[in-house]
């Protein structure tokens, strides 16, 4: 038995960790939540309007706040107790969830509701994002970090196929959207009593030194990625997919309903077939977490260009079929491609950046990611809308092969010439 126990913690080393461990069981549960609203809300959104668009402008509010707010977060999650941050901004997503169980329970929600509590939770995770991922070094320690990294990513997408699920599952026995919220709302307790019993046990404690201001702090994070060709590109690859690929999932809902439909549906058969295409790829995105979580050591470049090419391939497919089969299959591939960029990108860049500048170098990573995404989910939708659903996918496929390959070939190598000039 201690043998078995020995091979698990070596293979998953963060797992030693209790504090850790407390944080990751809160996470998990909390995350089913969060994917139940993510299935849920969209295709209430879409059962009211009917409009692409609307999934456009919902994806648009909920992404702003990164926009705005995830590079100053980056330097002010270094002058706060990154725990304490995290609990504090998982209580406003509760708060927001319990807002939308009010509004669909009492049958007065509309698409402005669902916008303006969709800014609301963006500007929560914008914060908590970076919070989030700058604490697991002092949950897990710097040896363990990959671990850690891939573990959690593993508990999200658990969630994001149990999510669903659980989702479609609630709207057919209860007939409102309601109940999927009122659950996400209770999940958050979860992590926030968790954090309580949790203690930073890595955290490095920060010299006491003269601030030299926000901006000055800020432009010392942009020098050191602007002297890395590593983490640059990994940042451009990033913006790609936010402002190209992670939109373009964002229409799943008006793909189940106006590209999937055979000629007899029903609301409940409808909700069923959208949770599927989020479940499919859910079922992508857990194998690759855990693969990732296992092959911890694997060489990232060659891992990053696989996860490209699963990912942009079956998009452009998924964007040329009208089979729901198939379209379940494309996705399983999306779902993997999508998280072992996501983990990859994210090992590259935290395990290279000093301990001083990680939050400000994170907040840029996730900027890119998540920033430039409120403007690609305005163009999808608007493509989308004025075209078709599946003109609007192919497109952003497209441009997603075209830009990573340029982005490829371009800084990794001038990394590849640098390291054989040094």
């Amino acid at each position: 038995m201690a043998n078995i126990k020995n091979w698990f913690l070596s293979r998953f080393p963060a797992l030693a960790s209790r504090d850790f461990v407390l944080f990751l069981s809160g996470q998990f549960i909390s995350v089913i939540g969060t994917w139940m609203q993510a299935t849920a809300l969209p295709y209430l959104a879409y059962r009211i309007s009917g409009r692409p668009m609307d999934l456009g402008l919902i994806g648009f509010a909920q992404t702003l706040p990164t926009l705005l707010f995830a590079l100053p977060a980056g330097v002010l999650v270094e002058r706060w107790d990154k725990r304490k941050a995290v609990i504090l901004f998982q209580s406003i997503m509760s708060i927001q969830a319990f807002g939308l169980t009010y509004l669909a329970f009492s049958g007065q929600i509309l698409i402005w509701h669902i916008l303006i509590l969709a800014f609301i939770y963006g500007s929560a995770t914008a914060v908590e994002v970076t919070a989030r991922q700058a604490m697991l070094i002092e949950l897990a320690g710097k040896e363990a970090l990959p671990s850690a990294i891939a573990l959690q990513t593993t508990a999200f997408n658990l969630g994001r196929v149990l999510g669903p699920l659980c989702a479609a599952g609630l709207i057919s026995l209860t007939g409102s959207e309601g109940t999927v919220f009122l659950v996400n709302g209770a999940s958050y307790i979860f992590v926030v009593i968790g954090l309580f019993f949790a203690q930073t046990r890595f955290k490095i404690e920060k010299k006491e030194e003269p601030s030299e201001g926000m901006r000055h702090e800020f432009k010392k994070g942009l020098q050191y990625i602007g002297s890395s060709s590593v983490v640059l590109s990994a940042i451009l690859m990033s913006t790609l997919l936010g402002f190209f690929g992670i939109p373009l999932i964002q229409q799943i809902p008006a793909v189940a309903r106006d590209v999937l439909q055979p000629l007899l549906t029903s609301e409940p058969l409808i909700a069923a077939r959208t949770s599927n295409l989020y479940t499919a790829q859910g079922i992508g995105a857990l194998t690759a977490a855990l693969m990732m979580a296992y092959f911890a050591t694997a060489n990232k470049s060659s891992t990053l260009l696989w996860g490209q090419i699963v990912f942009v391939f079956p998009v452009i497919a998924l964007g040329l079929t009208t089979s729901p089969s198939l379209a379940f299959f494309l996705l399983i591939f999306v779902g993997w491609g999508t998280v072992v960029q996501l983990i990859t990108m994210n090992t590259m860049i935290q395990v290279r950046v000093p301990n001083e500048l990680r939050g400000r170098v994170f907040a840029v990573y996730f900027w890119g990611l998540q920033g430039v995404a409120p403007f690609g989910s305005v163009l999808i939708g608007w493509i989308a809308q004025t075209w078709n659903v599946q003109t609007a996918i192919v497109a952003g496929g497209g441009v997603c092969l075209t830009g990573m390959a340029l982005v490829r070939l371009f800084f990794w190598g001038r990394e590849r010439s640098r390291i054989k000039a040094g």
